[in-house]
């Protein structure tokens, strides 16, 4: 393979679970990078700031500069920034995420009862009947929602549990409103991180435990894409999946042999 080649990796469930790393993990992201390929980390996490997941990689004993993570509430900042260029006005939002993330958006103005948009992500045990049916008033009076991602499931220390694509999916049907996905796999999202490295999709593989937002994602939008079968990796639900990854490998630790055969 070419050295100018970009390779995107997901991190929870695929170099790391809660506060282990993926054994080899990090000896992999080394071996590519002398190999000459350009790396990124991507991630729909939504519960910890940009800064504290550089600062949970390194502390694994990954290696990364800050501009090579790339995560959903990033995305929504760039969007919103974006979109606020466009109206030429002040955006009101009401970020219903995680405490930690809430500084991201400190430059928007803030206002729960009449938002352009909610920002929606994920916001732990803080979910109960009330915040839904304020979330309901305001997004069916005329807010539009953005959510960091849409994800189904994810895995945990305790094993799998239910993700915000739940209660995404539940405002949209119950609003008549389609969200605004920021995360994997909404194509805008990949397309800033691969104009980030300078590199089309074509010359990108997509690395990740889920087959849908990591993979499927990534190949509709040309690139090709890498199941590992850690983290969330179930193998019942993978052979009912009409996503085709191109290479299905144990762990993340397997991939330099991977491409070293491709």
């Amino acid at each position: 393979m070419l050295a100018n080649q970009l390779i995107l990796f997901d991190l929870d469930g695929t170099l790391y679970i809660g506060s282990e790393q993926i054994p080899g993990a990090v000896n992999t992201i080394a071996q590519l990078r002398q190999q000459g390929f350009k790396v990124r980390f991507l991630t729909n996490t939504t519960t910890k700031s940009h800064a504290e997941l550089v600062a949970q990689m390194r502390a694994l004993g990954f290696t990364l500069d800050p501009t090579e993570l790339i995560s959903a509430p990033v995305g929504a900042k760039l969007e919103l920034q974006s979109i606020q260029q466009k109206v030429g006005r002040p955006l009101r939002i009401w970020p219903v995420v995680a405490e930690s993330i809430k500084p991201d958006f400190a430059e928007f103005e803030w206002d729960e009862n009449t938002p352009d948009f909610v920002v929606l992500g994920d916001i732990g045990e803080r979910w109960d009947l009330p915040l839904i049916n304020k979330l309901f008033s305001v997004i069916h009076s005329g807010a539009e929602l953005i959510a960091l991602h849409k994800n189904r499931f994810w895995q945990t220390e305790e094993g799998l549990k239910a993700d915000i694509g739940f209660f995404v999916a539940g405002l949209e049907y119950v609003c008549s409103k389609t969200a605004r996905i920021m995360g994997k796999p909404n194509a805008d999202f990949f397309q800033r991180v691969l104009d980030s490295a300078g590199v089309g999709a074509a010359q990108t593989i997509m690395v990740g435990d889920d087959i849908d937002s990591d993979v499927g994602g990534a190949q509709l939008l040309g690139m090709k894409g890498c199941l590992v079968k850690t983290g969330k990796f179930r193998q019942a639900y993978f052979d009912v999946s009409a996503v085709k990854p191109d290479w299905v490998l144990a762990s993340v630790a397997d991939l330099p042999a991977a491409l070293s055969v491709s």
